[in-house]
């Protein structure tokens, strides 16, 4: 599954990597900033980035933010890996979900 964001003009392809207990996680190379992914819950939606895993910016429930950065912490060299390989424009491999 995709999503499409517009930003700053361009139509940006957020491939899924990851989805467990409702939590969808993407990510997109947006030719700026630390490597990061988004996880969206429901109508919420953050920014996370990648090493250390925290909030940078959106907001999702406490728990569900809790869950995802368990998720990111033990995924983390995956997670790498992934923005690495949208860094040279290939598409990014799934990731097993939060167990």
């Amino acid at each position: 599954m995709e999503s499409r964001l517009q930003d700053s003009g361009h139509d940006w392809c957020m491939p899924e990597i990851s989805r467990f207990l409702g939590i969808v996680i993407q990510m997109y190379f947006e030719h700026h900033g630390p490597p990061h992914f988004h996880a969206l819950y429901g109508e919420h939606k953050a920014k996370i980035p990648i090493s250390p895993p925290g909030l940078h910016a959106g907001r999702l429930p406490q728990r569900v933010l809790a869950l995802v950065i368990e998720w990111a912490s033990v995924q983390e060299q995956a997670l790498l890996d992934g923005w690495e390989r949208l860094c040279q424009h290939q598409p990014v491999h799934r990731i097993p979900p939060l167990e």
